[in-house]
């Protein structure tokens, strides 16, 4: 008897778990994500939803899938991650399928934490482990700390004894409220300390924020002025509250000073863009190779421009003064955190500019501040050890980290939510902050992946109420630690994943590994580990027992670290990905799928596919998967998760993958066949339509869509032991991509059979031409291919045709008062592009209404749409393809509200220019 197939092999529920997985990116109160940053962290919605349905039987029919799948519905609302009632009936559908004994489960890339936390959420053991140890802290944080001390009241003396509500200290409450007075204690006493280097305003007002221009001497011999590199004088942009800095030059005496000016107006342009920057005094052109010869020559300097101010209910924004600098300039730290930045140019675009080390990258106030926190977090903890045996808590000395539950332990705990919140402010006191003008508050430095060169930046105070505020940073740690399970005691070890990655077997496996080269999680986060090292150091000596994090083990491709070669970069990850998956393999328990997430965009490689165009495949792609089939692995099922919230920072303006695929996996059958390459070619064209159609009706974003067909795809290829190639090799993984992408193209193209043969004659005009005119001629001949005519065409409203030269209709051309139901010639493709109009024009109940009204065009509008962004992004037009991109994301939302269904209205904003103003 085989082994009986899971839910997640069968069906899934995807709308619901992705519209809830995208919605929770907004959500932030509470939010694990808001313990502390990690990158491309996986939504708790789509982890829960993963591995409770990779444990459940597969019922076998319909009706009793609809019943789970409305289960399913319930169980990923955040409003429910708490809710005791939803999380038991999931949890006894979890015992029913595995007979009272659920197995444990295991992420050995836990990373920020979201896969085991979701598993302890479902009553599951769960362990997590990562060679990165901030990422470990995190986990531990999360999983480990929280049930070892649930249900203990807090400690300290103003709540000690006191009961909530009369029903005692629920889950981890008690802990949180600990942390939240400590961390009060910290501030009353680190501004006793520092407080003098953090002055009011001229009528007294608290001071949110100074904000600095970064300045060189400019290269103009007749100048030579200190000449301010500002990307913006914007202050606030916000309607009725304009502000700016004005700067005013003095041309004789070669200097700039700052003013703050409100009302009607703007500022003039920045002083630095992409191409390089220019003197505001002389107004000389200055190249980036000046700046970065005065940055590394130590000649980079800095000039206050503005102070921003709490008013009553406003922001006050104030010009810069001379006490004020001079007290920003008497701050001298006693520790600098001197270690070298990576050589990583890619991400770290300082060293550039000559701030070589995390020093460099904080001003001297900064530092003072930090390291004042960073030192307190030892004094809050001598507090929270006298209090806790104060209280009655044992004194049995034995530490948080071997295991110990008493006085000594709580006071690691707690410290280590106090370190945690430390590295929050981190985020929010360095000079790779920048001031956003739209909303009027500090802007992180992880506000993506890397550390930019930001020109103009601020330094925030700690004791404001306002962005990046100390007590702000410890608010949000305290909401997230009461809001955790803290039931089952879980586990987070710094392992290996090559090497050892648990001492057991029998588990179910569900991780989500490094994405090739996408994100250097050792570099970036030794941002964070240099202030834990100083924290916490004595309390995790295991974790923190290195001047930095791990790197050379560490899996991705980064050519720096091998000599710049990129093909012993792909070897290392390669190789060690495929170790970690056999290891993987021996431990998991082949009762269960093993569950993979990936989300790695492809891209052409400069190879001719079989076709003779450029061959779309991935690195990323083909090494993970080469390493998961040689690791043993076959796929049996692909979901693509929507993760990704579209207004991220690294999407805006891009054509960024907003999903993760989930890849479901079993071990191979050791009696697999071997095929020949056209018995591949015959099973793509027989079973990628019917999986692609599928995907389509889950309104997946069409640039998703390429590496979401590769999960199809893979599932044939990695049943057989080979596909032979016409001379006997076995075929690579790469042509087996490129063979996936060739089938995705032609099933698109297939799919034009469908639409009105208007519809097909501009499909083929905007290949040829996009939106530019052409001769009458060629219009001509085209349309009569398509049998049509030019005067149909422009009957049916899509084209326009004078002087001999034909082009298609831009959308803003088309008339407003469009009534669908007045069409003489209705086509799709006008119906794709008053869509667009109105999604992005007004709003999408604006765009659900006219769907509504355009009867029997529904679904070949969203399957047009997938096909004119495949044209797009093979043409390069980004801010075209966005446009489609957009309405099929929006298409769940846009079906619901068409027939009644509720939600909140949404104004899409759409810029069809990439772009910044940045040298990143």
């Amino acid at each position: 008897m085989g082994v009986r197939k899971k839910l997640i092999e069968v069906a899934l529920p995807l709308d619901a778990i992705n519209q809830q997985s995208a919605r929770e990116k907004s959500i932030r109160h509470g939010h694990p994500s808001t313990l502390h940053l990690w990158w491309a962290r996986r939504p708790l919605a789509a982890c829960r939803a993963v591995l409770f349905a990779s444990l459940l039987d597969d019922p076998g029919n319909d009706r009793e899938r609809e019943k789970l799948f409305e289960l399913i519905g319930e169980l990923v609302k955040w409003e429910n991650v708490n809710n005791e009632t939803v999380l038991k009936q999931a949890r006894e559908e979890i015992l029913k399928s595995t007979g009272g004994h659920p197995p444990a489960v295991l992420d050995p890339f836990c990373g920020g934490g979201s896969i085991p936390l979701e598993a302890q959420r479902l009553g599951l053991q769960a362990y997590g482990s990562d060679l990165n140890p901030v990422a470990v802290l995190i986990t531990r944080a999360l999983i480990e700390i929280p049930p070892r001390f649930a249900g203990r009241p807090p400690v300290n003396p103003e709540k000690r004894g006191e009961m909530l509500a009369g029903e005692g200290w629920r889950g981890a409450a008690g802990l949180a409220a600990d942390v939240y007075y400590y961390g009060r204690w910290m501030r009353q006493e680190a501004e006793k300390r520092i407080g003098h280097l953090y002055p009011k305003g001229p009528h007294g007002e608290t001071v949110i924020a100074w904000l600095w221009a970064r300045t060189v001497r400019c290269p103009n011999p007749a100048c030579e002025a200190q000449m301010p590199l500002v990307r913006s004088f914007w202050l606030s942009k916000k309607k009725n509250k304009q502000a700016w800095v004005e700067p005013v030059v003095d041309r004789e005496a070669k200097t700039v000073r700052f003013e703050v000016r409100t009302g009607n107006g703007g500022p003039p342009e920045g002083t630095v863009n992409r191409r390089g920057a220019r003197c505001i005094v002389c107004g000389t052109p200055v190249s980036f190779e000046h700046v970065r010869r005065e940055g590394q020559s130590g000649q980079m300097g800095r000039q206050l421009m503005a102070v921003v101010a709490e008013g009553e209910r406003e922001r006050i924004y104030l010009a810069p003064e001379d006490e004020q600098v001079k007290i920003a300039e008497q701050a001298v730290p006693e520790w600098r955190p001197e270690a070298d930045l990576p050589h990583n140019p890619r991400d770290f675009k300082t060293p550039n500019y000559g701030m070589k080390t995390f020093a460099d990258l904080f001003t001297p106030r900064q530092l003072v501040a930090l390291t004042t926190f960073s030192d307190l977090v030892g004094g809050a903890r001598e507090k929270v050890l006298a209090d806790a045996i104060a209280a009655g808590l044992p004194d049995d000395g034995v530490p948080l980290h071997d295991g110990g539950a008493g006085a000594t332990a709580y006071a690691d705990a707690v410290a280590t939510y106090l370190a945690l919140a430390v590295d929050k402010a981190a985020d929010y006191w360095s000079t790779i902050c920048s001031w956003n003008s739209e909303r009027d508050n500090i802007r992180n430095t992880f506000a993506r992946q890397a550390i930019p060169m930001i020109w103009d930046f601020v330094e925030g105070n700690p004791f404001s109420d306002s962005t990046g505020n100390w007590l702000g940073c410890i608010n949000w740690v305290q909401q997230v630690i009461s809001s955790l399970p803290a039931n089952l005691q879980g586990q987070a070890r710094q392992l290996d994943a090559t090497s050892s990655i648990a001492t057991f077997d029998g588990l179910v496996i569900s991780t989500d590994p490094p994405y090739y080269d996408n994100i250097g999680y050792a570099d970036l986060s030794d941002f964070f580990y240099i202030w834990l090292r100083r924290s916490l150091g004595n309390v995790y000596p295991d974790l923190f027992r290195t001047m930095l994090t791990p790197k050379e083990p560490e899996l991705v491709a980064t050519p720096y670290r091998f000599s710049g070669s990129k093909k012993a970069a792909e070897e290392h990850f390669r190789a060690g990905l495929q170790k970690a998956f056999q290891l993987m393999r021996q431990k998991s328990n082949n009762d269960y799928p093993f569950t993979i997430y990936y989300a790695f965009k492809q891209a052409e490689n400069g190879e001719n596919g079989d076709s003779g165009e450029p061959a779309v495949t991935s690195t990323g792609w083909e090494t993970m998967l080469s390493s998961l089939i040689e690791a043993g692995f076959q796929i049996n099922g692909t979901w693509p998760m929507r993760t990704e919230r579209s207004a991220r920072s690294v999407s805006i303006g891009t054509n960024a993958l907003a999903s993760s695929i989930v890849l479901v996996c079993r071990p191979r059958a050791a009696d697999a066949s071997a095929i020949t390459r056209r018995e591949f070619l015959n099973a793509l064209r027989r079973e990628l339509p019917p999986a692609l159609k599928e995907l389509q009706k889950s309104h997946i974003a069409p640039v998703d869509m390429a590496q979401a067909s590769i999960g199809p795809g893979m599932a044939i290829f990695s049943r057989h032991k080979s596909i032979l190639e016409s001379d006997g090799t076995p075929m690579p993984v790469r042509t087996a991509l490129a063979l996936i992408n060739q089938a995705l193209d032609e099933y698109l193209a297939e799919q034009e059979g469908d639409f009105d043969r208007e519809t097909r004659w501009a499909l083929a005009w905007f290949e040829q031409f996009g939106m530019d005119e052409a001769a009458f001629g060629v219009a001509e001949t085209l349309s009569k291919a398509k049998n049509t005519s030019v005067a149909g065409l422009q009957e049916a409203g899509i084209l326009t045709a004078r002087g001999g030269r034909v082009r298609l209709l831009k959308r803003e051309e088309y008339p407003a008062d469009w009534q669908p139901a007045a069409e003489k010639r209705p086509t799709v493709w006008k119906a794709v592009q008053y869509l667009i109009r109105k999604l992005y024009g007004e709003s999408e109940v604006a765009a659900a209404a006219l769907l509504k009204n355009m009867s029997g065009v529904g679904e070949a509008a969203r399957d047009l749409a997938y096909r004119l962004y495949n044209i797009c992004e093979r043409r390069g037009w980004t801010g075209e393809a966005l446009a489609y991109n957009g309405l099929v994301v929006a298409w769940s939302r846009l079906s619901t509200l068409k027939t009644g269904g509720t939600g909140k209205e949404q104004t899409l904003e759409f810029d069809y220019a990439a772009g910044g103003g940045e040298d990143k």
